[in-house]
């Protein structure tokens, strides 16, 4: 089993930014692409950015230029970094990731999820 465990929402004003964190712990011989998602009430689940191993990433159109995607392979740990955020992007931000338990067994985990709210 693996916990993914979400870190750094909370509430910020319109232009300010936010760090988010996600710490991977368990079972894990790798993580192979980590992901930010994040949902709005009312709304469906969507994909914020995604980051693979080698470091390959990839951004909502809504979110380019402004947030980040990083990981430390060594912490199985990774980072949204989030500036100029817009009331749009309140949510639940919700972490994903692809963990080899063993070199057969790749499973899809998420986290629990942390609120963002950017105030106007």
């Amino acid at each position: 089993q693996v916990q993914l465990v979400e870190s750094g929402g909370g509430l910020v004003q319109t232009g300010g930014s936010l760090r988010l964190s996600c710490a991977a712990s368990g079972s894990i011989i790798s993580i192979e692409t980590m992901g930010w998602y994040r949902q709005a009430p009312g709304k469906q689940r969507e994909l914020v950015a995604t980051i693979t191993k080698g470091g390959r990433t990839n951004f909502a159109d809504s979110v380019k230029g402004r947030f980040t995607i990083s990981r430390d392979n060594a912490k199985n740990t990774g980072y949204l970094q989030m500036n100029g955020l817009k009331p749009e992007d309140t949510a639940v931000y919700y972490c994903n990731a692809n963990v080899y338990e063993s070199p057969s067994r790749l499973y899809n985990y998420w986290g629990q999820g942390t609120q963002v709210t950017v105030s106007s």
